[in-house]
């Protein structure tokens, strides 16, 4: 990947990512009946570079709008969650900046080596879909030390992934700011903020025409903070275990823009950026949707039924009737898909809003021509 690779891979590091992701490969039964409403964000510009060090104080930050609080991974079927999470974000000609403020009674973290499993310490996560496919997106952790894991996923770990965890955000620029003592139990904090720059020059690898965003366009983003349940013991930090086990608890996963499962490698549930030509301070642009993207959806339903179908009977349906596509409706739309299918892929098209067709694979990837 020109500009994006290190040579650090990691097969242990992969394992354990892997691993992490087994549990949550389908969604529920009940998963495409969810709501279909991500978040959106305006993302306005800076007027000039930032001062990476996880404080806030520029008047960029000042002007740029905080996100509503984040909600439990699985929405509104989930507790709130204990502790306040929010982000907001700015751009400009060099770098996406995202800055997220943390409650955190007792601030803790112990990785301190690159591309460590970040999430097995508390953390803040950053998932970047540039084009909205769902394929060759960018995931970033970063923990209370500062220490960042970054990799790019060429498909989501249910359509066979992989995840390149030798893939850098090179020039990429973390600060913390710990509001309290980082790694100190007896005291009380009132938590963190992290700031985050990430380059252009790398994140436009994924991007439509390899290129940074323009004023207007929208990227697939979301968010998402691990957060594990502590105890202390002999004077040190422990993730409290089940009753009569050695195992930890769960770790609470808060996103910005709910899943609806634990599992945040399903892009198209993530929420939708749209970059602003204006600083914060001009007046807040208002988010405008794609009409689109609601048909995409209604093809991604198409797709999960193919997927339970497949399982059931190892092969994909060979008509729609056998998905009961005619029980999906996309409003202002007459939604007349068709079903190409060979004994190991398929593909499903409909025609879309404004000359637009949308199309579906096998794979997950989902994309527009016209």
């Amino acid at each position: 990947m020109a500009g994006g690779l290190s040579g650090k891979g990691s097969a242990a590091a992969l394992l354990c990512l892997a691993f992490a992701a087994a549990g949550a490969q389908r969604p529920p039964a009940d998963f495409e009946a969810l709501p279909f409403a991500p978040r959106s964000y305006v993302c306005h510009r800076a007027p000039s570079p930032l001062a990476i060090d996880g404080k806030l104080d520029e008047p960029a930050w000042a002007s740029a709008s905080w996100s509503d609080p984040f909600v439990d991974i699985e929405g509104d079927r989930r507790p709130r969650p204990r502790f306040r999470t929010r982000m907001k974000m700015v751009w400009d000609d060099e770098y996406l900046y995202v800055a997220a403020e943390m409650e955190e009674p007792d601030v803790w973290a112990t990785l301190t080596e690159r591309d460590s499993v970040i999430f097995h310490d508390n953390d803040f996560e950053v998932f970047i879909d540039p084009d909205g496919d769902t394929h060759g997106y960018y995931e970033l952790e970063v923990n209370a030390l500062a220490t960042a894991w970054d990799l790019m996923l060429l498909k989501p770990y249910r359509d066979g992934g992989p995840a390149i965890n030798g893939w850098d955000i090179a020039g990429l620029k973390v600060g913390v700011d710990v509001r309290g003592t980082i790694n100190r139990p007896g005291d009380r904090d009132e938590g963190w903020t992290v700031e985050l720059a990430m380059p252009w020059k790398i994140l436009r690898e994924a991007a439509p025409d390899h290129r940074a965003p323009k004023g207007g366009e929208r990227w697939r983003v979301n968010f998402s903070r691990v957060q594990w349940q502590m105890d202390v013991v002999d004077g040190r930090y422990v993730k409290r275990t089940k009753p009569g086990s050695r195992d930890p608890l769960p770790e609470d996963n808060w996103v910005w823009s709910p899943q609806g499962a634990v599992n945040m490698h399903m892009p198209e549930r993530w929420g939708y950026v749209q970059f602003s030509s204006a600083p914060a301070s001009s007046g807040a642009d208002t988010f405008v949707g794609d009409r689109n993207e609601t048909l995409k959806w209604a093809l991604r339903r198409l797709y999960y039924r193919q997927s339970t179908f497949r399982d059931a009977n190892g092969r994909y349906a060979t008509t729609l009737e056998a998905l009961h596509a005619s029980d999906i409706r996309v409003e202002g739309l007459d939604f007349r898909p068709s079903l190409q299918v060979t004994p190991t892929m398929y593909e499903i098209t409909a025609q879309g809003f404004d000359g637009v067709i949308a199309h579906i694979a096998h794979d997950g990837r989902v994309w527009l021509t016209r």
